[in-house]
């Protein structure tokens, strides 16, 4: 686990800024080896909470297709012994061979498809989906398929314009890093994909923590304690990747989240150490923001004695 994770820091001092840098390999999704409990899990709350895992407006239709074209591309190129496509004009079957399923559809007829195209091929991946339209010189969060959100709302934000979701990040504004951030999306082109990554520490290891559940996960951040912090408070990293989509002008981004417990995450010396000094330089606001400044201290403590013990 700790050779594959996704390491989010360059230098000892973390402040919110555009990250991004360009996608060396053009994949906008990743198969790891928790795919079947994380898709087991994706459909279980697609199925029981549908309107907070999945939204969807109406115009978005054909630039979903687009997006399940893409991701179809993208899973069957780079891992053809999982997934594979039998074209017959217009007529795609796609085999999900780790989960032996197999479905047949005719490309842009929705009715074909069990669900709309941007829920049907997010069925099939770990990555959450977000589509964002590009018109009056913005761009909106249209459609959406989340299910493993660090702290917030699908269905609160689709149609919300992108200085608006991000409104509540500290200093985003008064900083005008929602305006650089927000231009540099909106000059992406076609061919030119990105990434990013976010980080999170996380009391337990639950990959849903939507803000309607916050109530059930919220509270978990007053059980640290110096004895259990260790397996207990996780790494999470969103691996975002952005792609802007030819036909429609819209971007994707694709959300791959990951979770790494602080024991496993201190086995690397550097990792720890340099964590151990981003605590330590870390402004209040962030870490409030974070939701990590109610077990900050049994972190910054764990990651000291695990420098001493190195």
């Amino acid at each position: 686990m700790v050779d594959s994770f996704p390491y989010p820091f360059k230098g000892d001092v973390y402040r919110y800024s555009n990250n991004s840098v360009p996608l060396e390999v053009p994949r906008s999704v990743e198969i790891t080896s928790t795919y079947q409990e994380e898709i087991l899990l994706k459909r279980k709350l697609l199925t029981h909470h549908p309107e907070r895992c999945y939204q969807s407006q109406p115009h978005t239709l054909k630039a979903q297709w687009e997006v399940l074209e893409l991701i179809v591309l993208h899973l069957t190129s780079n891992y053809p012994e999982h997934f594979s496509i039998v074209k017959t004009g217009k007529e795609w079957t796609l085999h999900n061979h780790i989960l032996k399923e197999k479905t047949t559809f005719a490309l842009g007829v929705e009715t074909t498809l069990p669900s709309e195209p941007l829920d049907f091929i997010g069925r099939h991946v770990q990555e959450d989906l977000i589509f964002m339209m590009q018109r009056d010189d913005d761009l909106f969060l249209d459609a959406g398929q989340l299910c493993f959100p660090a702290n917030w709302s699908l269905a609160f934000n689709t149609g919300m314009r992108f200085k608006e979701i991000h409104h509540p990040i500290p200093g985003f504004k008064d900083k005008g890093l929602d305006q650089r951030i927000l231009t540099f999306l909106m000059r992406m082109e076609a061919g030119d994909p990105w990434v990013r990554r976010n980080w999170s520490l996380m009391a337990g290891n639950r990959l849903d923590t939507s803000l309607e559940t916050f109530d059930e996960w919220g509270k978990d951040r007053k059980e640290v304690t110096k004895e259990n912090v260790g397996e207990f408070v996780h790494m999470r990293v969103e691996v975002q990747k952005l792609f802007r989509l030819p036909g429609s002008n819209g971007l994707l981004f694709t959300i791959h989240t990951h979770l790494l417990s602080l024991e496993e995450f201190t086995e690397n010396p550097e990792w720890t150490e340099q964590f151990h000094r981003i605590l330590q330089e870390l402004p209040t606001e962030i870490a409030d923001y974070k939701g990590i400044a109610l077990f900050k201290d049994e972190v910054m403590e764990y990651l000291r004695k695990k420098q001493v013990r190195i």
